[in-house]
């Protein structure tokens, strides 16, 4: 190759370098691009997705603002995300398992499936137990439920169907009764526990400061595994409750935007989940590490979980 080509063919490549952020960043959103969260101020959903906005915000100089859109578990926000026009002005930010299961139990009745949304990325998967407060007469899932039968109408407080369901399962098991509380989120479910209201209810990660402080205790894991943080402590399924559930923290948008901006919100969505600062919340939320399955993934992962979802909470 001679010099003049060698120059030719370096300055090919420099044109192409140059034109790859170029393209990645052709697309921004008109206004502000808002991310609304499918559950209450406090919980784990919305810690999280508010540092992920603000890393987002941080790395594409795009204005971001997040909306509480509580509700179903999710289903109302993504309820309206369904019905907004494509126009990439509103990304909808929620966990699986409680969408999935509405999906299953009344799915004519609601406006979207599976295949209604643009997928955009993962943050996170969550570890779900069933927690008390350190002083409830009961240390374990058997315990509650022995309790449950003698006193009658013991409260749990839930923040989303799926919880519901693994509680009428229990229910349906065991014969124990129990006085479902709905709670906006699992924040409000850990202000029922330590007010008195409750004597049980779930957490996704807003009762680690409770356990660490010892207000709490653990007293299963709702996941198909045991909770990494509690090994000891036995799962619904090894108590004899056949139900479980493996949430996935996921984003979506509406169906038919615009590619280049799903592009580019899917490739800022992934640069923040990859930061120092999402790790971060995502231990202190979950006790975890970040995971992104991108659009793909993500896509698949809500498709391969309605099928389980059928399986395990069709009535």
């Amino acid at each position: 190759m001679t010099l003049k080509s060698r120059i030719l063919a370096l300055g090919a490549a420099a044109m192409m370098t140059l034109a790859a952020p170029l393209a990645a960043e052709g697309w921004k959103p008109d206004g502000a691009l808002t991310i609304q969260v499918g559950f209450g101020a406090g919980g784990s959903t919305d810690t999280m997705g508010r540092v992920l906005a603000s890393v987002m915000e941080k790395n594409t100089g795009w204005d971001i603002v997040v909306e509480n859109k509580p509700g179903g578990g999710g289903v109302a926000m993504f309820t309206g995300l369904s019905q907004r026009p494509p126009q990439g002005k509103v990304v909808g930010m929620g966990v699986s398992i409680p969408v999935l299961v509405q999906l299953v139990q009344r799915g004519d009745q609601l406006p979207f499936d599976v295949d209604s949304f643009d997928y955009l990325g993962t943050v996170a998967k969550a570890e779900l137990a069933l927690v008390a407060s350190a002083d409830a007469p009961f240390d374990d899932l058997e315990g509650l439920i022995a309790y449950s039968k003698e006193q009658g109408q013991l409260a749990v407080a839930t923040m989303a169907p799926p919880q519901v369901l693994m509680m009428k399962a229990t229910t349906k098991t065991t014969g124990a009764d129990f006085n479902l509380v709905t709670a906006d989120g699992g924040a409000e479910v850990m202000k029922l526990i330590l007010g008195g209201q409750v004597l049980a209810g779930f957490g996704s990660g807003e009762q680690f400061p409770y356990l660490e402080s010892g207000d709490m205790k653990v007293i299963a894991g709702a996941n198909q595994s045991r909770l990494s943080y509690a090994p000891e402590v036995k799962t619904f399924v090894e108590s004899g409750i056949n139900a479980y559930v493996d949430p996935v923290f996921y984003l979506a948008t509406t169906k038919g935007t615009d590619p280049a901006a799903v592009e580019a919100i899917a490739a800022a969505i992934d640069e923040a989940v990859a930061s120092p600062e999402m790790a971060e919340i995502v231990q202190n939320a979950v006790k975890g590490a970040p995971i992104n399955m991108g659009p793909e993934g993500t896509h698949k992962m809500m498709t391969d979980g309605l099928a389980n979802a059928a399986v395990l909470f069709a009535k």
